[in-house]
């Protein structure tokens, strides 16, 4: 199952175990339970603080196997063989199953540890989602931390029966006491916040008891990173308000095109850009979601939650969401066939029939990884061709399980029994209607800024996007604005760094000035 480097990489994490743990199987006489148990034993030869037992007449998932640290009732299993994104998943879960401290500040483990009721929570994954391990990681720390919380890890590739009763195609979907708790990406500090009530009012209250910023940047994605780097290596107090930090690059899987590093994948990037941020006296304050700006003298941010923040400037990185189709139907069966992220949810529709409205790079790409696994992909596009590059356009044209309609607008998706079964489009060369029978619908449209919170302030374009000059000024003054929720063409992610960076140059420049004392006029 390892290969010989991967082997030694994890022999040496595991020797950070400091207790004795224990890794029970639950397995039957089929060929993935014996590749999960494979994978097992390769694990447990690398230290004797792990033990392997194998069970085959209990009444869990099969295969299934449990971490537990000796001694402890820890209900952390896996659910299939959790490799892919979800190694990492499986490294840290021995780890801190182990005794290994997590990466997590002392407030956030008493508040884990403080959780009182039952909780047993359940993720739906694919192997191949790059937004799954951060929330499989987040309810295996809170088992680990807290006996009241119980998580199971489960590929829905491998468990196709259970993931097709509960109608899940979207992942992560986590359950929780057998409900739909939520969809998508969601850290640590999102899912706490849903589980203990007091938990936002609390956060809020502490963050009203910042002070004043000299530069404050609303939103942590790579524009956001650049511009508290740029200016927290100036000296001024710097502040971070994200959402999300990261931004959309979460959400990206494959990164080929940023300059110097060949390959990497959105996590990682974020990881990286992360701890670069921490390196300097910055203060993050992650997953608040800002509401409004009110301009002045001194600037202020409206938090949801009630809190607000001061600053003499202000920086606006909020970035880009996915566009919507705003046809009936999208939004009723989002989660239920209507999806944004091929990668993610693509394993979901194996052998299925599937739909992808975009014709540009996004949707191409989608339709081409799409067809290597469901049984049909239909592509619309709205325009008279593909506007994708044309290495992309001979690759997925030479697809035996690929059509391609130019001139169709997506009119409606339709759906059964709670979840997607087709969708009706318009030929826009004759107005006649036709509908498509499937089971997926994925939107590949293009970008919408995250600006709605600052209409009637700054002014906007018709887009929706923030107006800027080359110094990334906006029209109030001593705010400022970078990156993809800009009027900067070509929405990139070196690019967002670049104007990230010129931004909080901007910022400083505005404070130096705004702060230098007025010369005498002679009489």
């Amino acid at each position: 199952m390892l290969d010989a480097n991967l082997k030694q990489q994890l022999a040496t994490y595991l020797q950070n175990l400091k207790l004795p743990i224990e890794i029970t199987a639950s397995v039957d006489g089929g060929e993935k339970s014996a590749e999960m148990l494979a994978l097992l034993r390769e694990i447990a030869e690398l230290s004797t603080l792990i033990s392997l037992t194998e069970s085959r007449d209990d009444a869990e998932r099969k295969p299934s196997f449990r971490i537990n640290r000796v001694g402890a009732d820890m209900g952390v299993r896996f659910a299939g063989i959790p490799m892919g994104h979800e190694f990492t998943s499986l490294v840290l879960a021995l780890l801190q199953a182990g005794g290994h401290p997590p990466k997590v500040d002392e407030d956030t483990i008493a508040q884990i540890r403080a959780l009182d009721g039952e909780f047993e929570f359940v993720t739906y994954i694919s192997l191949s989602c790059q937004n799954c391990p951060e929330v499989v990681q987040a309810l295996n720390l809170m088992a680990v931390l807290n006996p009241k919380v119980r998580h199971t890890m489960v590929d829905g590739a491998l468990f196709q029966a259970e993931v097709e009763e509960k109608k899940i195609l979207a992942v992560p979907t986590v359950h929780l006491n057998g409900r739909e708790f939520g969809q998508g990406r969601m850290n640590l500090k999102e899912i706490l916040a849903k589980v203990d009530t007091g938990a936002q009012a609390r956060a809020a209250a502490k963050l009203a008891e910042q002070d004043p910023f000299d530069v404050l940047i609303v939103g942590g994605g790579p524009a956001g990173a650049a511009a508290a780097i740029y200016a927290a290596r100036k000296g001024v107090r710097t502040g971070v308000l994200a959402e999300r930090f990261g931004g959309q690059v979460m959400d990206t899987m494959a990164i080929e095109n940023f300059i110097s590093v060949q390959e990497t994948e959105g996590p990682k990037l974020v990881a990286a850009l992360e701890a670069h941020v921490k390196q300097y006296d910055v203060e993050v304050m992650d997953g608040f979601r800002a509401e409004a700006l009110v301009p002045g003298e001194m600037n202020e941010i409206q938090v949801a939650g009630g809190a607000h923040l001061k600053a003499k400037s202000v920086i606006i990185a909020t970035g880009a969401r996915w566009r919507e189709m705003n046809v009936p139907g999208e939004r009723e069966y989002r989660g239920k066939g209507v999806a944004y992220c091929p990668h993610c949810d693509g394993p979901l529709f194996k052998g299925k029939r599937v739909a992808v409205i975009g014709g540009g790079n996004s949707g191409v790409e989608a339709a081409i990884d799409l067809a290597g696994i469901v049984a049909h992909v239909t592509l619309l596009e709205f325009g008279e061709q593909l506007r994708a590059d044309a290495v992309l356009q001979a690759k997925l044209k030479s697809l035996p399980n690929v059509t391609i309609h130019t001139m169709a607008q997506t009119t409606e998706v339709t759906g059964a029994d709670g979840k997607v079964n087709g969708l009706t489009y318009t030929d826009r060369n004759n107005g006649e209607s036709h509908h498509v029978e499937l089971e997926g619908v994925f939107v590949q449209i293009g970008l919408l800024p995250n600006t709605d919170w600052l209409k009637g302030t700054v002014e906007l374009s018709r887009f929706g996007e923030i107006e800027i000059n080359p110094r990334c000024e906006t029209s109030v003054a001593g705010v400022f604005a970078a990156g993809d929720a800009t009027t900067v063409p070509y929405k990139q992610i070196i690019i967002a760094m670049g104007e990230g960076s010129k931004a909080a140059l901007s910022a400083f420049d505005h404070l130096i000035r705004a702060s230098a004392p007025t010369e005498a006029v002679p009489a």
